[in-house]
């Protein structure tokens, strides 16, 4: 018999628009508690709430589509309906419950994997910090536009989170650890290839967008049945991540993109020692961009076999030990020691190229992380533990990027196009595994067909130097004439 069909969603006439979800933000930016630094955190745990009302309508649909009853995760009196639209005759009430009830409640529930991980997140939070219950009131005012249940506003809801996430993230400086590019993300996504049924995790989980768009990668090529819904809801994506505030945003923008109850854990991945990794633990696929340009401490390091300060030199050797047998794995790693330095370093790259199979490395212009303030250049590895490395095809990222003009998916459909067919062209070429050996496991990009390779200039740019020295000469010229009369 054939599975039942999750129900599909109707169109809204009206509700949240994106001016309503900006205003959120200028709400809360201004609030006297809150600010500019503070203001995601909790633009995030409202917008939690009132969307897990929802969620819990989902879940309750998909128990009862299976025959069993649902027990609600939050109580009646917790949750968003019972105490957000309340008549509060005393506004600060209002600020007196959510701290003082909410939070608290929040903060112990457990005892089933989906109490577990709200408790965990409330937990890690610094508390309500909205100070005024007039701006309290106006930010609930408008997040309760969003339909119950169903929640049809959360393809915009979503897409909006990631836009102030990536402005979070070029304002702080982020380097690109907290929030990766989705153009990237997904030029990732298509080569690695995920099926319905294999494990998907990401170590360093941040905002979620690798988890997020490897489950629209699925969600579209599936069945949209219970059966299908319930292995991407409970069997597949998998996350860790260390610090609280990107744990609370990656399981927020995971639940704004339809995985309703995130299998993330608050960890940090380098005190995991991975000598002896339990193959119950490894994962069919993993995608990841690791914090990189840091140092670890000697005891961090002895978590691994090879010891290396570098973060990124650790990130690799731990993606190694954690994928299974056939699994495949994306990763970025900066252009830098971890892919032609000596000692440790090659040390790490001559296991990695005997025991996986390093099939593609993509290289991404100087400017693709520019938006988030980030101008170390990277590259996209990918390798299956499918045996020893034969032969490397390499790939090149056409284009120039800035904070303005920002790396777009189509900057990656020619590459992609041919790395299906491992084509070989002026920005693609193949390495034997003799040739890398030879050059010290080298295994940074350096393109056969150009001599130097360096980022040339367009002549209206070259014009613009010329004419910018040009002038500089002539101020040089008059102050030497004015020098020479005195």
């Amino acid at each position: 018999m054939m599975a039942r069909k999750i129900k599909q969603e109707q169109p809204k006439k009206d509700g949240l628009t994106k001016s309503d979800i900006k205003h959120v933000c200028d709400i809360l930016r201004r609030d006297d508690g809150v600010g500019a630094k503070d203001y995601i955190e909790q633009f995030s745990w409202l917008l939690f709430l009132k969307v897990f009302e929802g969620v819990e309508g989902q879940l309750k649909e998909l128990e009862e589509a299976e025959g069993r009853k649902y027990k609600a995760v939050i109580d009646k009196e917790y949750q968003w309906s019972s105490w957000a639209t309340k008549d509060w005759k005393d506004k600060d009430e209002l600020i007196y419950f959510i701290n003082q009830k909410l939070f608290p409640h929040l903060k112990e529930l457990k005892g089933d994997p989906k109490k577990d991980k709200i408790g965990e997140i409330f937990r890690e939070l610094s508390g309500n910090r909205i100070r005024s219950p007039h701006n309290l009131l106006d930010v609930v005012e408008i997040l309760d536009k969003i339909e119950k249940h169903h929640f049809q506003d959360t393809h915009l809801l979503s897409q909006v989170y990631e836009e102030i996430l990536q402005a979070m993230g070029s304002e702080g400086g982020w380097s690109g650890e907290f929030y990766t590019p989705r153009p990237i993300i997904r030029a990732m996504v298509k080569i690695v290839n995920p099926k319905l049924g294999e494990t998907i995790f990401d170590p360093f989980v941040g905002s979620g967008g690798f988890l997020v768009e490897s489950f629209n990668h699925l969600y579209e090529k599936s069945a949209k049945d219970v059966r299908a819904w319930r292995t991407l809801q409970t069997k597949t994506f998998y996350g860790q991540e260390k610090k609280p505030l990107p744990f609370l945003i990656g399981t927020m923008n995971m639940i704004l993109h339809h995985i309703l109850v995130p299998n993330l854990i608050r960890a940090n991945t380098f005190m995991e020692d991975v000598h002896n990794m339990p193959e119950s633990v490894k994962m069919d696929i993993i995608l990841t961009n690791p914090p990189f340009g840091a140092e670890e401490t000697e005891a961090v390091q002895n978590n691994f076999p090879i010891k290396v300060g570098a973060t990124e030199g650790l990130a690799l050797q731990y993606v190694m030990k954690r994928l299974k047998n056939g699994g495949r794995c994306g990763i970025i790693l900066p252009e830098g020691n971890i892919l032609f330095g000596g000692g440790t370093m090659a040390r790490i790259r001559q296991e990695l190229l005997e025991k996986f199979n390093v099939h593609t490395i993509i290289s991404l212009p100087q400017g693709a992380f520019a938006q988030m303030g980030a101008g170390v250049k990277t590259n996209l590895v990918f390798f299956d533990k499918t045996g020893a490395t034969k032969e490397i095809w390499y790939g090149e990222v056409k284009g120039k990027f800035t904070r303005n003009k920002t790396i777009q998916d189509e900057h990656f459909e020619e590459v992609l196009e041919k790395q299906k067919k491992r084509e070989v062209s002026d920005r693609s070429w193949i390495v034997s595994i003799e040739d890398i050996k030879k050059r010290g496991y080298d295994l940074s990009p350096k393109n056969p067909t150009i001599i130097d390779h360096p980022d040339l200039l367009s002549p209206d740019e070259i014009l613009g130097e010329i004419e910018k020295n040009q002038n500089k000469i002539n101020e040089v010229v008059s102050s030497l004439k004015i020098i020479l009369k005195k």
